[in-house]
């Protein structure tokens, strides 16, 4: 007898809420046992709550679901989340995913990609849409050039960095190293060559990403 999958949804579109349900319910081995319409609601069920999975939406009232998902990972709960939303924003995906999501699936695909994408995550998957596969991959692979790029900058000019970082400005860096200040901004230039950016701003970032 193939495994009940319990799900939960968080959404507080009823119309929405519905729907997902009258989907995944078309599968006889999957059940939506809860729905709330709000983060603060989910967690106020948390002690009677018995769920494999929780769809999650981000624009909730109040609280978001990536703050919801945060809280409950940090209660250290036995439970998977997958964030099911329209966002599309880089930074609230990598927000999402460093939150605890282990999933990250967009609203308006079709009803079979959704219930695959259920059956993926109960085999212990993490399933995403692939527009968010194609966002992670670029951004890791982006990561990787950056930090090949910054291994290139010699000691003096990841010094220098480190200056700009603190927010010396060209004459206090030159005081502090001992040097002229049209040296610094050659250095200068050849920390935006390596780094491929084109301003101070662009380079400090990049220092920031890997000192966090």
């Amino acid at each position: 007898m193939t495994k009940l999958i319990k799900i939960c949804l968080v959404e507080d579109d009823p119309d929405i809420r519905e729907l997902t349900k009258s989907v995944l319910e078309l599968n006889e081995d999957i059940r939506c046992v809860s729905a709330y319409a709000s983060g603060e609601e989910f967690i106020q069920n948390l002690d009677n709550l018995d769920v494999d999975l929780v769809l999650m939406d981000i624009g909730l009232p109040g609280m978001t679901g990536t703050e919801c998902v945060r809280y409950c990972n940090l209660k250290n709960l036995t439970i998977d989340f997958i964030m099911y939303t329209t966002h599309f924003v880089a930074e609230e995906v990598f927000e999402a995913l460093k939150a605890g999501a282990k999933g990250y699936i967009l609203k308006g695909g079709s009803p079979t990609r959704l219930v695959d994408d259920i059956y993926e995550q109960a085999e212990g998957g993490s399933p995403m849409s692939p527009q968010i596969s194609r966002l992670v991959t670029n951004s890791f692979n982006h990561y990787q050039s950056n930090n090949s790029d910054f291994e290139k900058l010699t000691q003096q000019e990841k010094e220098i960095l480190i200056d700009l970082n603190k927010g010396l400005n060209y004459k206090e860096i030159a005081t502090q190293r001992f040097i002229s200040p049209h040296t610094v901004r050659a250095h200068l230039r050849s920390i935006y060559e390596k780094l491929h950016v084109h301003t101070k701003l662009e380079a400090i970032r990049v220092f920031q990403k890997h000192h966090p």
